[in-house]
């Protein structure tokens, strides 16, 4: 018997959440996107792929346009593919070629222990960063970029203040005034966003940071705890917080209130080089994660997925 006739595909319905859950909080490679209540916020639909019972799974986020089904990456959910222990690249290609075959187009971003060579997929590889915290504060920020350290000092001088826990919509609508566009896609990835912050808010495992300065919020950011990481999730950043940098002093604020923890900075990101070059210069590494793009549409809307 192949390893992928172990694996049942289950609508959303059948899925038994609490086992989901003591899936994805056991998994070595468990982080928050995976929980259900998680998906539940964020997703607009979806369904799942388990492995005997519950012995790994994958969450299948999915869309339908013009009539047909696609997988797609919800909203301020980084990674997501297979959740489990002892995850290998025939678990992942088991999960893979298990994937109904009524989901034509596939955009979708695994997780960082999932990267591997397969024999029927192409994955690529996306970039993000990460920074261990289970240092002294003085220890970490001397791994700083001399011009971080610029940017703090800067900050301080100026005569700025660290607030945390204050209302997360003031860190929403930053974000949104970044975005420069209210489409209703926008307005609906947010409104789920608002949903599941409160929900996490409740269960302490959320906070808002904010660089303010005489009163204007500069740099703020949302946090969420999960799996021993702290996950810088959204960022509302002022344009005027840019020349003193304020963001530089926000990251630095949370790093000081959590150094010598056994907690994990995930900056979420990015293969954008100038936000790269950022997460990078407080001491951040590299962390591999895998994606995948698989087009089975008809040859006449192929064109519309390219």
């Amino acid at each position: 018997m192949q390893a992928w006739q172990n694996i049942q595909y289950l609508l959303h319905d059948k899925i038994d959440k609490a086992k989901w859950d003591r899936c994805i909080e056991t998994a070595s490679n468990g982080l928050i996107y995976g929980y259900s209540f998680y998906l539940d916020a964020m997703a607009k639909h979806w369904d799942a792929l388990i492995l005997n019972d519950y012995e790994a799974v994958m969450p299948l986020t999915w869309n339908k346009k013009y009539g047909i089904q696609y997988l797609f990456q919800p909203f301020l959910t980084a990674q997501l593919g297979v959740f489990g222990n002892n995850i290998n690249a025939t678990t992942v290609e088991s999960f893979l070629q298990a994937i109904p075959s009524k989901l034509k187009f596939w955009d979708i971003y695994l997780n960082y222990k999932n990267v591997f060579a397969l024999n029927s997929f192409s994955l690529y590889q996306r970039n993000n960063y990460v920074l261990s915290l289970n240092r002294p504060y003085d220890e970490i920020k001397d791994n700083y970029r001399e011009n971080t350290k610029r940017n703090i000092r800067r900050t301080e001088q100026a005569g700025s203040s660290v607030e945390k826990g204050f209302d997360a919509e003031k860190v929403i609508e930053l974000a949104l005034y970044q975005m420069q566009r209210d489409g209703g896609a926008v307005r609906e990835n947010v409104d789920r966003f608002r949903k599941l912050y409160n929900l996490l808010s409740e269960k302490k495992l959320a906070i808002t940071y904010g660089i303010f300065l005489k009163e204007e919020l500069l740099a703020s950011a949302v946090f969420f705890y999960s799996h021993k990481r702290a996950y810088y999730i959204l960022v509302g950043n002022h344009p005027n917080g840019k020349t003193i940098g304020a963001s530089h002093a926000l990251i630095d604020a949370f790093i000081k209130d959590h150094a010598g923890s056994d907690t994990t900075l995930d900056f979420e990101g990015s293969d954008i080089h100038s936000l790269a070059f950022f997460y990078s210069s407080f001491g951040a590494v590299e962390e591999k994660y895998a994606a995948l793009k698989l087009n089975r549409l008809p040859f006449y809307l192929k064109w519309m997925k390219r």
